[in-house]
């Protein structure tokens, strides 16, 4: 058998993240009996689609805090 990866910093919030959406839509018992793979493609797909979109705000949240930060200089 190989040997398991360390996960990256990044993964570990993606992951974080994951069980965080899965608990704020309801899907957290169904997930525990039955692991992720027991989830609908439409459940899984919204799980994603908002961690895309926090994803998303994540980002232009930080790349707009250093265009202000520069306007300032």
């Amino acid at each position: 058998m190989g040997q398991k990866k360390e996960l990256t910093e990044e993964q570990k919030r993606d992951i974080a993240m994951k069980y965080e959406i899965a608990e704020e839509l309801g899907l957290m018992e169904k997930v525990e009996k039955v692991g992720w793979k027991g989830l609908t493609a439409r459940e899984s797909g919204r799980i994603g689609g908002i961690m895309g979109k926090k994803k998303r705000d994540a980002a232009a949240k930080g790349k707009n805090s250093c265009n202000t930060s520069e306007e300032k200089l």
